[in-house]
């Protein structure tokens, strides 16, 4: 299970590095020029953590809107249709159904962040929102419209919802010394360094 999904991320890394790496230069040239002419501090954590969102939100619409990637199946209205097709043992149940619920699990995760939502409601909308504007879109651009595809994210944005959660609850737990700003900036490399050296080794 874990090849199909590797190479399902190494695909998605190939057709969207030389956007990400432009975008990412052009994002830290302007932040780094806002922060220093409105001489506006900067912190690390904040920052690397918009830069993130910022690099996933380019990779999924990157991704939805990719057209090498076209499915013959015609679009489908009828709620499960495509996912009770799939062995739960394929590439294409990874691919189609895990892949679509882990697509969005970042985005209920910074969409909870930053709304700092106690509640469902919000996140849920924007996923529902997103989703949804992805399917109308790719029907537009002669790719298929897919409401288990709306399911799955939604299920993807729910999953977030709950880590971000989990993760609030267990930051409570920690004392006021391991909330400082170095701490968290120190977190954020070692999260980063992370996914870095991971992408890093799936691409090898």
């Amino acid at each position: 299970m874990l090849e199909p999904l590797s190479k399902t991320i190494q695909g998605v890394i190939n057709i969207t590095w030389p956007m990400v790496l432009i975008s990412v230069i052009v994002m830290v040239s302007f932040r780094t020029c806002y922060l220093v002419k409105n001489e506006e501090k900067i912190v690390l954590y904040k920052e690397l953590c918009m830069l993130i969102f910022g690099i996933y939100i380019l990779c999924l619409f990157q991704v939805v809107t990719f057209q090498d990637d076209v499915s013959l199946s015609g679009n489908n209205f009828i709620p499960f249709k495509e996912i009770l097709r799939y062995n739960v043992t394929s590439r294409l149940f990874i691919k189609n159904v895990l892949g679509n619920m882990i697509m969005f699990l970042p985005f209920g995760l910074f969409s909870s962040y930053y709304l700092k939502s106690e509640k469902i409601t919000l996140p849920l909308l924007l996923t529902l929102i997103t989703s949804l504007s992805i399917e109308f879109v790719q029907l537009s651009i002669g790719r298929v419209f897919d409401v288990d595809d709306i399911i799955l994210n939604l299920l993807g944005g729910i999953f977030g919802y709950f880590i971000y959660r989990i993760l609030h609850s267990i930051g409570k737990l920690f004392p006021v010394s391991c909330k400082k700003e170095w701490v968290l900036n120190s977190l954020a490399i070692f999260i980063l360094t992370g996914l870095i050296i991971s992408l890093v080794l799936i691409m090898t």
